[in-house]
C-alpha cells in the first residue's frame, strides 16, 4: 500500500495541488464526518479545494496534515491504520512544502513588523543616550499572538496608537534636550534619627517601627503617636528601627527631601541589622537583613504613584556600617526604605476595628534594621555639558542653537540624525519630507530648536524607525539579530560587522549572548514564553495559604531564579534537557527555605547543587512557574497540564468545547482534584482531549499554588485543623485534607509515580524539547510563526545539534545561521 500510494502521488502530483490519491484516501476515511453544512469541526472536505495557492486553503490542508500526524484524525482507531498513516503524510508533505515555499519566495516569510512598546522605549534610550527613559506606559498595550508581543500580524498601527507614539517621542526628545547653561546644582541633604521616617509611628503597631537609643527603644510607652521631646528628637545618638516590610498602607521616607531635578543621586546611610526583643530592646542580628531602596513621591500612601525598587538588593549586616549606592530619581521623588522578608501588619481581617497586630516575635527576636543617618547628594553632574543626549540632537551648536543658516543646518542635523537613528541609508526623498516639517516651523517664526524637534519627532514615528524589515541587507540583518538578543537596535560594532560571513555572524551572536544587554532578552522572552509577566497576577488565598501573604521577597526571588536559569542555560550552553531535569537550582535564603534546602544564606541568587533524589531542578518545579499556572486558591491539573504541553513541549491542546465548565478545586477539602477530574472526563469527547494533557498536570500536584512541596491538600472544612497567626498579624485556620496522588499515564502508555519519574520521561526525548525551543525563538526573532516550509530547516538544525546533546546556545546559533532567520530560501 505504501509504495502504491507514493507512486500514484508521484505520477499525479502538481507543485501546488493535493495529489488525487491523497484526496481519495481522505474520502474513504473522513468525508462521512466532514462534509456538508453539518461537517464536524467546520471542515467540509468536499468543498475544500485541492489547489494550494490560497493561504487560507493551504492552512486548512496543513491543519489536516498535523492532525493526521498526531493521530487525532481520523479519531476512530481503524480509520487510518498506522501502516497507511506514514505514506499518507509522506505523499501530502511535498505539495504543501512546495506551495508554501513558493509563497515565501514571492512574498517573504511574513510582513515587516512594528516595534512593540518595550522595544520602542529601549530604542529611544539607545538613540537619545537616555538610559533611564521611561515612556512605555504612554503607549497602548501590544496584542499578543503565538505567546509573544513581537508577532507581526498582531502589531498593527491605528490612529490612536500613532498619536501615542508621537506623544512618547516628543516626551523623550524634550528629556534629551537641555535649556540651561549649566547642569542643575548638586546639593547634599542630610537626615538622622527622627528625620529618617515621616512619623513617630508606622502602621502595624509600635513594634513595626520605633526609635532606639543605646539599644533600647524610646518613646514606646504607648501606641499613641505623641510628639517626641525636642531633646530626644535632636539627640545625635538616636536611631530609627524598622521591623516590617512594605505593604499598603506604607510610607517610610525621610522628612524634607524631594529631588529638585531628574538625575542620578548618591545615597549614603549608616545602618545595622538588629533583633527586636520583647521589652523593645535590640540586640545584634545573627545574619544580614536584605533591603532595597524604593523611589516614590513623598506623599500620603493613598495617592502615591507606582513605587519602583532602585539600587539593587543591599544586605544590612550586624554592626554599624555605611552603605553607598547611586540611584535614578525623577523630579519631586524621594527614596523609601524597603526591608525584605519581614512581617507586613495589616488591618484586622474582618475590617471591624481598624486595628493592627504585629505577629508574635520569633524565638531570639524579630529581625530589623536600625538606621542612624542618611545623606542624599544630587543630581550628580554629567561628565560633560551639554550632556550626550543634547549633542545627539544639536551636535556642537550649544544650549540655544541659533545658526546663521538655519535651513542648511537643519538639513545637516536631520541627515546626521537619520544616519544615527534610521535602519540603514534613508532615501533622499525621506530627508526632504522631514526637512519640510522643520522649514514650515522656521517660516512660522518658531525657534530653531523647536523646529528641529518636530523633524526628529517625525523620524522617530516614521516607518524608517518604527518598523523592522526582512533581513535582505546587512543593516536589516543586524537589526534582526539585535532585536532578537538585546531587544534594541544594533550597537556600533554589530552595525559595522560583515554578518554575511558565517564566522562573523556566530562571533557576534556569542558576543551579544555574553553581554549585559542579553539580560533584556532573557526577561522579555521569559515574560512571554513562560508567562513570567503574570507572576503577580493572583495572590495566594489567605484562608488556605496564610504564610504567603504579602511575601514579595519570595515572589521576587522566584522571578530571579527563573531568569538566572534561562540565562545560564544559554550562556553556558547547557543541554536542553535541563529545562525539565537538572541537578541544580538558583536560589537565595528565602527561596531555599521555600524549597527546604539548607545551608543557603543571603539575598543573592546563586547556583546550588541539589541533594540526591531532590524533586527540584528544571523549570517545571520552579516556584514562579508553578505560581503562574495556579490561581492562588487551588491547583488544576487541567491548567498546569495544558501549560506544560503548550509552553514546554510545543503541543498546545485544542480549546475546550463551548459550554463545558472548568474544573474548580473543592476548597472545603471534601473531594480531591483527581476525583473531580474523573467526573469531568466521563464523556468520551472530554476524555479524548484530557488524556493528552491531564497527566502532565497530575505530575505537578505535589506542589501547591506557590510551588512548595506537599503531600496533602488544604481545605476550609474537612480534615485536621491547623491554626495560628500569620506574618500580617491575622489569625488563620485551615485543614489538612485529602492525600495528593501525583501518578499518571501518558498517552503513549508510559506511566509515572511522581514528578521525578515524569521529568525522566520528558528528558528522554531531548529533540522534542529542542524543537519547541526553536519554534518559540522563531516567533520571537522573526515576528512570524514557523511555516510549513520552515519545518525541514528546523529538523536540519536539530540534526546538527544532536551529536552534542541539543545544547541551548548551539540551537540558538543554528537558528541565527538558518534560512529561517536569514530568509535566504
Amino acid at each position: 500500500m505504501r509504495s502504491t500510494l507514493l507512486i500514484l502521488c508521484a505520477l499525479t502530483a502538481s507543485a501546488a495541488e493535493i495529489p488525487p490519491p491523497v484526496r481519495a484516501r481522505l474520502d474513504a476515511s473522513c468525508v462521512a464526518c466532514h462534509s456538508g453544512p453539518a461537517a464536524q469541526g467546520g471542515l467540509d472536505l468536499r468543498s475544500l479545494p485541492s489547489t494550494l495557492q490560497s493561504p487560507a486553503v493551504r492552512d486548512r490542508w496543513i491543519r489536516i496534515y498535523d492532525r493526521v500526524d498526531k493521530g487525532e484524525m481520523p479519531p476512530r482507531p481503524g480509520g487510518l491504520p498506522p501502516a497507511e498513516r506514514r505514506p499518507f503524510l509522506t505523499a501530502l508533505r511535498p505539495p504543501l512544502e512546495a506551495a508554501d515555499l513558493a509563497d515565501v519566495r514571492a512574498n517573504g516569510r511574513g510582513p515587516m513588523r512594528r516595534l512593540n512598546r518595550e522595544e520602542y522605549e529601549q530604542n529611544l534610550r539607545d538613540v537619545l543616550a537616555l538610559p533611564e527613559l521611561a515612556i512605555r506606559q504612554m503607549l497602548p498595550e501590544d496584542r499578543e499572538a503565538y505567546h509573544f508581543t513581537k508577532t507581526a500580524a498582531a502589531l498593527d498601527i491605528s490612529r490612536v496608537q500613532l498619536t501615542a507614539y508621537l506623544d512618547a517621542a516628543e516626551a523623550a526628545l524634550r528629556q534629551a534636550m537641555v535649556t540651561t547653561p549649566a547642569p542643575p546644582a548638586s546639593r547634599t541633604f542630610r537626615a538622622q534619627g527622627r528625620k529618617l521616617f515621616p512619623g513617630v509611628r508606622s502602621t502595624g503597631t509600635r513594634r513595626s517601627m520605633f526609635y532606639i537609643k543605646g539599644d533600647q527603644g524610646v518613646h514606646v510607652a504607648s501606641e499613641a503617636g505623641t510628639p517626641m521631646p525636642k531633646e530626644l528628637e535632636e539627640d545625635p545618638a538616636l536611631e530609627m528601627g524598622l521591623f516590617r516590610s512594605p505593604g499598603w498602607p506604607y510610607g517610610a521616607f525621610p522628612i524634607g527631601f524631594a529631588a529638585p531635578a531628574p538625575g542620578q543621586y548618591r545615597v549614603r546611610f549608616a545602618a545595622r541589622a538588629v533583633l527586636q526583643q520583647e521589652d523593645f530592646r535590640v540586640t545584634p542580628a545573627t545574619k544580614p537583613v536584605p533591603m532595597t531602596l524604593r523611589r516614590r513621591r513623598p506623599t500620603n500612601h493613598d495617592i502615591a504613584e507606582d513605587v519602583v525598587n532602585v539600587g539593587g538588593i543591599l544586605e544590612i549586616t550586624p554592626g554599624s556600617h555605611v552603605y553607598d549606592v547611586t540611584v535614578p530619581l525623577g523630579a519631586g521623588q524621594t527614596i523609601e526604605w524597603g526591608l525584605l522578608g519581614l512581617p507586613v501588619p495589616q488591618v484586622d481581617a474582618e475590617g471591624k476595628t481598624g486595628s493592627y497586630r504585629f505577629p508574635p516575635l520569633p524565638p531570639g527576636g524579630a529581625p530589623g534594621v536600625a538606621f542612624h543617618w542618611l545623606e542624599i547628594t544630587g543630581p550628580l553632574p554629567p561628565a560633560t555639558w551639554p550632556p550626550p543626549s543634547h549633542r545627539v540632537l544639536f551636535d556642537n551648536l550649544g544650549i540655544d542653537p541659533r545658526p546663521a543658516a538655519p535651513e542648511a543646518e537643519a538639513r545637516r542635523l536631520l541627515a546626521r540624525f537619520l544616519a544615527h537613528a534610521g535602519r540603514g541609508p534613508a532615501p533622499a526623498a525621506a530627508l526632504d519630507r522631514f526637512l519640510g516639517l522643520v522649514q514650515a516651523r522656521l517660516h512660522a517664526g518658531d525657534p530653531f530648536a523647536e523646529a528641529m524637534l518636530t523633524g526628529y519627532q517625525a523620524v522617530l514615528c516614521s516607518d524608517l524607525f518604527l518598523y523592522l524589515r526582512s533581513p535582505r541587507d546587512r543593516f536589516a540583518l543586524a537589526d534582526r539579530l539585535a532585536h532578537f538578543l538585546t531587544n534594541s537596535r544594533p550597537d556600533p560594532r554589530l552595525a559595522a560587522s560583515r554578518l554575511t560571513d558565517p564566522r562573523v555572524l556566530r562571533a557576534e551572536t556569542d558576543r551579544l549572548v555574553a553581554s549585559p544587554a542579553f539580560d533584556r532578552f532573557v526577561k522579555s522572552f521569559a515574560n512571554s514564553w513562560l508567562q513570567l509577566r503574570d507572576l503577580r497576577r493572583d495572590d495566594a488565598d489567605k484562608r488556605l495559604y496564610p504564610e504567603y501573604q504579602l511575601d514579595e521577597y519570595l515572589v521576587e526571588s522566584m522571578e530571579r531564579e527563573t531568569l538566572a536559569t534561562l540565562a545560564a542555560l544559554l550562556r553556558e550552553n547547557r543541554p536542553v534537557t535541563e529545562l525539565v531535569a537538572a541537578d541544580y537550582v538558583y536560589v537565595n535564603d528565602r527561596l531555599a527555605r521555600h524549597y527546604e534546602l539548607t545551608g543557603v544564606e543571603g539575598a543573592a541568587i546563586r547556583r546550588v547543587t541539589l541533594p540526591s533524589g531532590s524533586v527540584r531542578g528544571g523549570l517545571l518545579t520552579q516556584g514562579a512557574l508553578l505560581k503562574v499556572t495556579a490561581n492562588g486558591t487551588g491547583t488544576s491539573p487541567v491548567l498546569r497540564g495544558a501549560w506544560v504541553m503548550d509552553r514546554v513541549l510545543g503541543e498546545p491542546p485544542p480549546p475546550p468545547p463551548p459550554g463545558v465548565p472548568a474544573v474548580e478545586p473543592d476548597i472545603r477539602g471534601a473531594k480531591t482534584i483527581r476525583e473531580q477530574l474523573a467526573l469531568h472526563t466521563r464523556q468520551a469527547a472530554c476524555a479524548n482531549c484530557h488524556q493528552r494533557f491531564d497527566p502532565a498536570g497530575l505530575a505537578l500536584e505535589s506542589f501547591d499554588v506557590l510551588g512548595r512541596w506537599r503531600t496533602h491538600y488544604r481545605g476550609t472544612a474537612e480534615g485536621e485543623r491547623v491554626t495560628g497567626i500569620d506574618h500580617t498579624g491575622h489569625d488563620f485556620a485551615f485543614t489538612i485534607a485529602g492525600t495528593v496522588d501525583p501518578s499518571g499515564r501518558l498517552l503513549d502508555g508510559r506511566t509515572f509515580r511522581e514528578i521525578r519519574d515524569f521529568k525522566t520521561l520528558l528528558a528522554a526525548d531531548p529533540r522534542r524539547l529542542a524543537r519547541n525551543l526553536l519554534r518559540q525563538w522563531t516567533v520571537y526573532a522573526t515576528g512570524t510563526p514557523v511555516r510549513f516550509a520552515d519545518r525541514a530547516e528546523l529538523e536540519r538544525i536539530l540534526d546538527a545539534c544532536a551529536p552534542a546533546g541539543y545544547r541551548a546556545r548551539d540551537l540558538l546559533s543554528g537558528l541565527v545561521a538558518s534560512k529561517i532567520f536569514l530568509e535566504s530560501y
